[in-house]
């Protein structure tokens, strides 16, 4: 049976941490990089095999990368969760804070059922490295996409605007949870569905949100915010759910480098949140169509020649 070094929880947790929450697919990267790499890399982080400690390994690891989300947006998960006790008290939706709280929980409905009913069959079917390297290169295509069918979209507010009226004292965030709130009920669940295609190894969470969101008519800016908020409670409670198989038998040897590996991707998810909260002010995911397809071509045709 294949072990699990410190080393290797590291390098996993940094990498899970990063792409996370990058459009550019943690579970893909998960695949490829110790296919790519060889040796007792490829023998130890196999995620499709049976009674993998990689796969252990990775419910720790989206765990922390659930809580650098939750500590990095904790200002705005007050909020949200403020204005959905007050709704529930006063059984309307008045305010954005009430609206977006109710969004993110019907958004959210679709990939739950997805995830509980499809995940293992997708892990263990598409799991492996050519499939990956394949629906890599396809997220490239999905992020080029959306930039090529985006519409203009909502925006920051810019030096010499006049603000609507009610908008004087409000924060940039709060600006953007106002932007997010025009849309439907439907049009916000259509975004969180999307996020049903990143249960295929190579297909990024983030990517396919932002990208949605940017179809249906948001910003950049904040289409991001938006993913994020949505895949803090999904990757949460998809890793809690699979939490206490680390306290049993499935535990017994890694149970440090779960812990080792979970640091690092906390620092790395938050390192990661913060730097693209920022980017995506006034940059683009054309980059990051770029990577995909170059990394997943280039992955492919490494592997059908070894």
């Amino acid at each position: 049976m294949s072990t699990l070094t410190y080393t290797e929880a590291v390098s996993v947790g940094l990498l899970q941490g990063v792409t996370e929450l990058f459009p550019v697919s943690s579970l893909g990267h998960s695949i490829l990089l110790p296919a790519l790499l060889g040796g007792h890399w490829k023998r130890d982080l196999n995620v499709s095999a049976d009674n993998s400690p990689y796969l252990s390994v990775l419910i720790g690891l989206h765990l922390a990368t659930a809580l650098a989300l939750l500590v990095y947006f904790r200002r705005d998960w007050a909020r949200v969760i403020g204005g959905l006790f007050s709704s529930i008290r006063r059984r309307r939706i008045e305010t954005v804070d009430e609206k977006l709280a109710w969004m993110l929980i019907i958004a959210t409905i679709p990939v739950g059922i997805a995830g509980l009913a499809l995940d293992h069959v997708f892990r263990t079917a598409l799991g492996k490295p050519v499939p990956a390297a394949i629906f890599l290169a396809l997220n490239g295509l999905v992020l080029y996409g959306a930039e090529l069918l985006r519409r203009g979209g909502t925006g920051r507010r810019r030096a010499g605007h006049v603000p609507a009226p009610g908008e004087e004292e409000l924060s940039p965030d709060e600006l953007s949870d106002r932007r997010i709130t025009k849309l439907s009920y439907g049009q916000g669940t259509m975004i969180g569905a999307a996020q049903i295609l990143a249960l295929m190894p190579g297909i990024s969470r983030s990517g396919v949100t932002i990208s949605a969101g940017i179809f249906r008519g948001l910003s950049h800016e904040d289409s991001a915010r938006f993913a994020f908020l949505l895949a803090t409670p999904v990757i949460g409670a998809a890793a809690l759910l699979k939490v206490p198989s680390l306290m049993g038998s499935e535990g017994d040897g890694i149970r440090g480098q779960v812990l080792a590996g979970s640091v690092a991707a906390f620092v790395a998810g938050y390192i990661a949140v913060r730097f693209l909260t920022r980017y995506f002010e006034n940059r683009t995911l054309t980059p990051f169509a770029i990577y995909c397809a170059v990394a997943g071509v280039g992955s492919l045709a490494y592997l059908s020649m070894h």
